[in-house]
């Protein structure tokens, strides 16, 4: 593996956290390599990279895949492949409940890192409200067909001799038959149908519940994440967030997902990151538009933007959320970027949107199914 001395200087955060990305890129690149600071990541120095940004996808796995390919990251033959080189991709968190195919996302995910690794390129994700959610116990939103994917994965994993790296990486290239196999008649018995749905609760909270394997998965996620000049969190950073340590708060949130262990019988959920409307994972602020607001009450917003990205030394802040109608859009004179397009059948069933950041310069890459075309939104300078 390279080695590197870091040579930026990045805020907030202890040497002694500092690491490479474990890459092996299969060819001569003049870029230095990815520095990862934080565990799980939260401020990643990724000089050079073209960055792409993916909003919430709320387990629809057929939109995903055209967000992924509309980014330039993932190939457009159905093999999974990774053909963004050295890109970053961060995914904003929400890819689960309102759709089906969630740990398939969360799988191919998993493999484009793998393999963006091997060509000196990264994938990072934040998680969203829905995920904190899940780990909590709360599946309201969670379809049904998320429940018997949940059986179905417990059932692949047994087939992989409980190997969970192996069933974890491989679902998504298996987890249309495994679907389409589960098919049965439309006539069959009700009462079959709320029995389904208790195994399917049973395997989704052995899965998410603290300490469960899929919990610990998202485990390896923040809810914070800084590359380079650029911010990005699910619902919104504010200055107490910040006062309180970004690094610390992603460590909390991180430690209640994996459960308890035997140094704290029950770590308790980080209120400040994942509940409450001025949450990490909650806050509406900066991405929902209200026409009563009067001048000064948006001058307020403005300035409490201002203020966060100052303490960071960050110049944007990408956030999802919140469904942007008009598509992917900035405010506050471009210091915020709202990406939610509600792609999922299950919320607005939009054209998938991707955000793309090169040289510090932002723009919108829309697609729709057979055809996809590009236009700037604004650049960022």
């Amino acid at each position: 593996m390279a080695s590197l001395s870091l040579t930026c200087s990045l805020p907030l955060q202890p040497p002694s956290s500092r690491k490479l990305v474990e890459s092996t890129p299969s060819h001569c690149s003049c870029l230095k390599p990815i520095v990862v600071n934080g565990d799980p990541p939260t401020f990643v120095s990724a000089p050079g990279r073209r960055i792409v940004a993916v909003g919430d996808l709320h387990g629809d796995l057929d939109k995903a895949k055209c967000a992924l390919e509309t980014a330039g990251v993932l190939s457009s033959d159905g093999q999974g492949l990774w053909i963004g080189g050295e890109t970053v991709l961060v995914q904003l968190g929400d890819i689960l409940d309102r759709g089906e195919d969630e740990l398939a996302i969360l799988s191919l995910l998993k493999s484009l890192n793998i393999q963006a690794k091997a060509h000196g390129g990264a994938v990072f994700q934040v998680n969203g409200n829905h995920e904190t959610m899940n780990v909590e116990g709360d599946f309201r939103y969670v379809d049904d067909g998320a429940l018997d994917e949940c059986i179905d994965f417990l059932d692949y994993l047994e087939e992989c001799e409980r190997n969970w790296e192996e069933a974890f990486v491989s679902w998504c290239a298996v987890s249309g038959k495994w679907k389409q196999d589960r098919k049965v008649p439309q006539n069959y018995w009700a009462p079959w149908n709320l029995v389904k749905r208790q195994k399917g609760v049973i395997a989704r909270s052995i899965l998410m519940r603290p300490g469960g394997p899929l919990a610990c998965e998202l485990a390896r996620h923040g809810v914070v994440l800084k590359v380079d000049d650029w911010l990005f969190c699910h619902g919104g950073l504010l200055p107490h967030h910040v006062a309180y340590g970004l690094e610390k708060l992603n460590r909390e949130v991180s430690k209640w997902m994996k459960g308890p262990n035997q140094a704290d019988d029950s770590p308790q959920i980080p209120f400040i990151a994942t509940k409450g409307y001025d949450s990490i994972v909650w806050n509406r602020l900066f991405s929902r538009d209200n026409p009563e607001l009067e001048d000064y009450q948006l001058e307020q917003i403005e300035s409490l933007l201002e203020e966060t990205l100052q303490s960071v030394g960050a110049k944007a802040m990408v956030v999802g959320h919140t469904p942007q109608r008009m598509g992917v859009n900035c405010k506050y004179n471009c210091n915020i970027w709202r990406i939610d397009v509600g792609m999922s059948k299950g919320v607005l069933d939009s054209s998938p949107e991707v955000l793309e950041i090169r040289d510090n310069k932002a723009r919108a890459i829309r697609s729709t199914r057979g055809w996809s075309s590009e236009f700037q939104v604004a650049d960022y300078t």
